[in-house]
């Protein structure tokens, strides 16, 4: 009796499958792989990467891009105008993310995929090329309008991997989008303007000459290409055939747990039932989640812009007076401690303190260490370095701390078959803080440079001053009752 029981559940759950279809492929795929798929991690992480690099590889040289482009007047207004080029991708991904969203839903995850790291091979290659201020502001805008495959993607790795290892996969997606976040400005500090640090390899008269900012961008839009015509060969997850059938995780559950002598079309009713109908904008932990997401975005974003702006200015306006290859070391040093931190100290940090303390706890101590960044300004020689490195990296392990803590909950705050629609409704929201992040940063930052004698913060100190105000902002929003949290499933 057993073992009619366990043929005819065997028999009900392959009538969930069908012929032609992608995600059913997937899915009786998973059902057969063991072991940790690498394959399927490497494939996600370089998709992110390549999303990743563009986004903040300019920051290194914006400022002597700015310049060279001799569209401000003064020193001071550089960082106003270079603002609006660092918002400009984002501005331009806020008004797509939910068009490449629904196409996502309605097409497929891997077409949406492939055109988003086309778009970096092509205009993060034109943004490099760019002769003058409103073309590097056209590029950027065109390159996040068309590079949609971040939401995406976070869907694909909930679909694509086993349900013991889609943890893995989302912190693979948190973790290469940190890392590019610091190995973007790393290759934009060490690789622009070659033809002035490396004189010997790339002469003046040559193309990386006349265009000293098309080097770094060269390299990522070359990976961006491989990363592309590797992804032919991804896996399509989403599901198309016409029957009305729920072939999501949930509907595994029910098969399993219905009795096997139940009738196939009661065990599709029942879980048809079992989804909720839910109105994802109602959903209070999610959209509490999103929103402290996307104040922390705000405050993350506006300091990458600011600490390269700093770290360039003149030390007559309370900047360092580095070049781009010295901001390019700080910043590969932070990603190298960063890279370390999050494959040894953070999978028993955040299970010991759990996504919402960290968030707190990394916020909290934020705030005294960005205070301290004007008094670091006053140093020099090995002493301003050490300290400059210590707390660039300090300050980078806090933000990916927090991002990859809310990321979790903004998972957990929704059912499988509700994620790709709430990973959308993230990614404009978190788009639309990222693109006032850098023009905010870049206007504060041109503001207080022209207050140097002010009697209250004067100069420098204003700007961290504000970027502390809102991360304290951020840390409030983690209390309840604003921030709830629903813990009662993970998947």
């Amino acid at each position: 009796m057993a073992a009619e029981n366990e043929e005819h559940r065997e028999s009900l759950l392959k009538k969930v499958y069908y012929e032609n279809c992608p995600g059913c492929k997937v899915e009786e795929e998973k059902a057969l792989q063991r072991g940790v798929p690498v394959r399927k991690l490497v494939a996600i992480w370089g998709i992110v990467l390549s999303a990743a690099l563009p986004i903040s590889s300019l920051f290194p040289f914006l400022y002597f891009m700015i310049r060279d482009f001799h569209i401000a007047k003064r020193d001071e207004d550089i960082g106003f105008y270079a603002g609006y080029v660092g918002s400009s991708y984002m501005l331009g991904r806020v008004l797509t993310s939910v068009f490449w969203g629904i196409v996502a839903d309605r097409y497929g995850r891997k077409p949406v995929i492939i055109i988003g790291t086309i778009s970096v091979v092509v205009f993060n290659t034109l943004f490099g090329l760019s002769v003058n201020f409103w073309m590097a502001i056209i590029t950027r805008f065109l390159l996040g309008s068309l590079n949609g495959l971040l939401g995406p993607i976070k869907a694909y790795a909930s679909e694509v991997f086993r349900e013991e290892h889609q943890a893995l996969g989302m912190s693979t997606v948190s973790t290469a989008w940190g890392i590019g976040l610091i190995i973007g400005p790393a290759l934009g500090g060490f690789f622009a303007q070659p033809a002035e640090k490396y004189p010997t390899i790339f002469s003046a008269d040559s193309v990386f000459g006349r265009f000293p900012y098309f080097l770094p961008c060269l390299c990522i839009s070359l990976f961006a290409l491989g990363v592309t015509v590797a992804c032919f060969w991804l896996p399509e997850t989403l599901h198309n055939h016409n029957e009305n059938a729920r072939l999501h995780d949930d509907s595994f559950e029910a098969l399993e747990t219905a009795s096997c002598g139940s009738d196939a079309n009661e065990i599709e009713q029942k879980t048809e039932e079992q989804i909720p109908k839910q109105n994802l904008v109602k959903n209070w932990p999610l959209m509490s989640s999103i929103i402290v997401y996307c104040v922390f975005s705000l405050h993350d974003m506006a300091y990458t812009e600011i600490f390269s702006l700093w770290t360039e200015s003149p030390r007559k306006l309370g900047g360092l007076s580095y070049s781009t290859e010295d901001v390019g070391e700080v910043l590969a040093i932070s990603g190298f401690g960063l890279f370390v931190f999050q494959i040894t100290l953070y999978p028993y940090v955040e299970k010991m303190l759990g996504p919402v303390r960290i968030a707190r706890i990394g916020g909290v101590l934020s705030i005294p260490l960005l205070s301290s960044y004007p008094f670091i300004a006053l140093l020099s020689g090995f002493s301003l370095s050490v300290l400059l490195n210590i707390a660039s990296l300090l300050k980078n392990v806090m933000s990916i701390t927090i991002v990859t803590g809310l990321f979790i909950l903004q998972n957990r705050a929704v059912d499988q078959h509700q994620r790709g629609a709430a990973n959308g409704i993230a990614m404009t929201a978190m788009s639309l803080f990222k693109a006032v992040g850098p023009a905010g940063g870049g206007a504060v930052f041109s503001w207080a440079q022209k207050r140097l004698d002010a009697s209250i913060l004067p100069g420098i100190q204003m700007v961290f001053f504000i970027l502390n105000l809102v991360e304290l902002i951020a840390v409030l929003m983690t209390f309840k009752p604003f921030l709830t949290v629903r813990d009662d499933r993970t998947g």
